[in-house]
């Protein structure tokens, strides 16, 4: 019977782990309150202390750098590391486009080129 409970209960826990995930968000640019519901562990208190220190020492370069906002510790940051966010990040392939890597010229620009 005990191993039923236990059974029962780690499905249940391994089904509600998903709702507990942190929601990926880019922390600077994003306000304090969607800072609040995005991270695990970070009430809207600590969100605008992030917010507060982008402001007064410009965007984080890393997700280390939360760190130094008072009330983030290393177990938080390693809780939600992938669903912080830094400018330019996350972005889909589709969205931005393809550069060739080797342009070719056309005949017309190489004879331009040639005449000057």
């Amino acid at each position: 019977m005990l191993k039923k409970i236990i059974a029962i209960a780690g499905l249940t826990l391994a089904l509600a782990l998903p709702a507990f995930a942190a929601t990926p968000v880019n922390i600077n640019t994003a306000d304090a309150e969607t800072i609040a519901k995005s991270l695990d562990g970070i009430g809207l208190a600590k969100a605008k202390a992030i917010v507060a220190f982008r402001d007064e020492h410009g965007p984080f370069k890393s997700v280390d750098d939360l760190a130094q906002v008072k009330g983030i510790g290393a177990a938080t940051l390693q809780r939600n590391h992938d669903a912080i966010l830094l400018s330019g990040e996350g972005a889909k392939a589709e969205e931005a486009p393809a550069k060739p890597k080797h342009a070719k010229k056309s005949k017309e620009a190489k004879e331009e080129a040639t005449q000057d």
